[in-house]
């Protein structure tokens, strides 16, 4: 037998023996129960296994503390103007500027006779005057007058004295209302109240003698009146004029008192409405 049909035989051998101390350790382990060993000690760690396979993701968490303010970005683009606001409040003056070089001297002026250029322009002024006043007349003739079979009766919405309303209704061909009866003076008092207006003059006082009334054309206060309860009562002292009411009553009042006023104008005169 040759050496290696010798080392087969040890191998073949010793395979045999191997085989059967495993078949031995079979059989007692099958008839004896296996106890736990003694726990190994502390210092005994085993050797690290390998690392597990990711785990499923967790519940969000709750938010964190604020972190820090970051740098200051770089400046974004020039965005779209806005709607114009609201103006402001007027600022205080300023100071005054530099004053400026003297201008060049100007050309010798012509002699001027002032005087009688002043009085042409002082008439020019008058005429205006007038031609205002008339302008305002004529308004509210526009606006409606009021008629009876013999005369012609207006509201002049310009508030005056009494003493210069008498004289506006004059220099027109007229002179203040007279109501010397119940018609007349309803008349007037509904006009009063279509005018929106509450108190006018009308031509009767009793500046000359108190407590005598008399109308504007010097006839005196008899057949007819129409005083409100309690009037005249000249409760300011110097109530020597008189004013009615939309209602068609009479009060004393003040002269200077400044309020509207009726005239009254004649059809038989065919002029009666002089504007100027």
């Amino acid at each position: 037998m040759d050496k290696q049909q010798l080392k087969r035989c040890l191998l073949l051998f010793l395979l045999l023996l191997q085989m059967q101390n495993i078949f031995l350790s079979a059989e007692v382990c099958s008839n004896h129960m296996i106890l736990p060993g003694p726990k190994g000690n502390n210092s005994d760690e085993g050797q690290k296994g390998d690392e597990g396979e990711g785990g499923k993701q967790g519940k969000v968490g709750p938010p964190g503390p604020k972190g820090l303010a970051g740098e200051q970005g770089s400046p974004g683009d020039i965005g779209m103007m806005g709607k114009t606001g609201p103006i402001g409040a007027k600022g205080e003056k300023g100071n005054n500027g530099l004053t400026g070089p003297s201008g060049f001297k100007g050309k010798p002026g012509s002699t001027c006779d002032c005087g009688r250029y002043r009085k042409v322009v002082g008439q020019l002024d008058v005429n205006i005057g007038r031609l205002k006043s008339s302008v305002k007349f004529v308004k509210n003739v526009i606006a409606g007058i009021k008629e009876t079979d013999e005369k012609f009766y207006l509201i002049v919405k310009e508030g005056k004295k009494y003493n210069e309303a008498l004289t506006h209704c004059k220099v027109r061909g007229g002179t203040l209302a007279l109501p010397k009866d119940m018609e007349t003076n309803s008349m007037i008092a509904d006009y009063i109240t279509q005018a929106g207006l509450t108190r006018v003059f009308i031509g009767l006082h009793d500046t000359d003698k108190e407590g005598q009334f008399m109308y504007t054309d010097n006839t005196p206060l008899q057949n007819y009146s129409s005083w409100r309860p309690g009037e005249p009562n000249n409760g300011f002292i110097n109530e020597d004029c008189v004013e009615m009411v939309s209602t068609g009553g009479w009060n004393d009042v003040e002269c200077d008192l400044t309020i509207y006023f009726v005239c009254e104008f004649l059809k038989k005169k065919r002029n009666t409405l002089t504007i100027l």
